[in-house]
């Protein structure tokens, strides 16, 4: 198994894209990035301690590739927006692809080099691309959020889904 960590906004809307698709083992919210050991959601969203709100991919490349899920990350946020994602504002749900090597670092700046390349977007893409730090899970209430809590999370992810229906079907 191998692992992959996006950050794309909020965290509750970034795990149903990957959640059930073959070879993925699991999809866990938390934070990474910043300075602070165990960020709580709370501090995390004040935007003080540095970390982003993410979420951790543990795959099997052998059915599904990094390549593959980098397509998917994109296709899951606004990568010309570098101050948050949709609902979400600041610096704790800015677009991050986190490396754990030089195979999936030059894997994500290729994607994102063709992306900027393809006419799709008009303005530059500002997604970074930083390597991987400490991974905190977040608290359980977040875990599985779609699933457990699909009302708010209908709410939450309305003007991602009219993003990604614009720009991606």
């Amino acid at each position: 198994m191998e692992r992959a960590i996006f950050a794309g906004g909020c965290f509750w809307c970034m795990v149903k894209p990957f959640d059930s698709l073959p070879g993925i083992e699991s999809v866990i919210s938390g934070y990474t990035g910043g300075t602070s050991e165990n960020p709580t959601y709370l501090e995390v969203k004040s935007g003080q301690t540095g970390h982003t709100e993410a979420v951790e991919i543990i795959y099997d490349p052998s059915v599904i590739s990094y390549n593959e899920l980098v397509e998917i990350y994109w296709q899951q946020t606004d990568p010309t927006d570098a101050f948050g994602q949709f609902e979400d504002r600041g610096s704790s749900y800015r677009p991050v692809i986190y490396f754990f090597d030089e195979n999936q670092k030059e894997i994500a700046k290729v994607s994102r080099d063709k992306l900027q390349n393809s006419g799709r977007f008009t303005e530059k893409i500002v997604t970074q691309i930083e390597p991987a730090t400490t991974f905190y899970p977040a608290e359980e209430e977040h875990q599985e959020y779609y699933q457990r809590n699909p009302e708010n999370y209908t709410i939450n992810a309305e003007r991602r889904k009219k993003f990604i229906k614009e720009f991606w079907e």
